[in-house]
């Protein structure tokens, strides 16, 4: 088992996390959307699973809330996955980056389009995954 992958779908939590809280607000469909990607997406990305031989990728969920229930900030989370993803550039490939863009892109568009917020957060996202 390799704790970079869990630790990158822990980050990938904190990352979907602040896309749907980024307006103070995460709707059910936004963490519908998140449930049923996780489900449909990213279970499919490996064979990793955590120390209770679950899915390494439902860490997203788990991470998601636990960061809801503790009322993190979205921006801080955000600023913990831009790190994360610059230290460890090299376990995102094109295929990931496409997957992490879908995936902010939907939970964004969820419920009744892109907000301002959303929209400044998905485009340094965007960014981001470019460099």
């Amino acid at each position: 088992m390799s704790t970079t992958s869990i630790t990158i779908y822990q980050n990938l939590g904190k990352l979907f996390y602040a896309i749907a809280a980024i307006d103070r607000v995460i709707r059910a469909k936004e963490y519908a959307k998140l449930k049923e990607l996780v489900k449909k997406d990213w279970v499919a990305v490996d064979q990793l699973t955590d120390e209770f031989k679950t899915d390494a990728a439902f860490q997203i969920e788990i991470v998601f809330d636990w960061l809801e229930n503790e009322d993190k900030d979205p921006n801080e989370c955000y600023d913990d996955f831009e790190s994360y993803y610059k230290e460890n550039t090299p376990h995102f490939d094109a295929s990931i980056k496409k997957l992490i863009w879908k995936t902010a892109n939907e939970i964004a568009n969820a419920f009744s389009g892109r907000n301002k917020a959303e929209v400044i957060l998905l485009t340094k996202l965007k960014l981001l995954l470019a460099s």
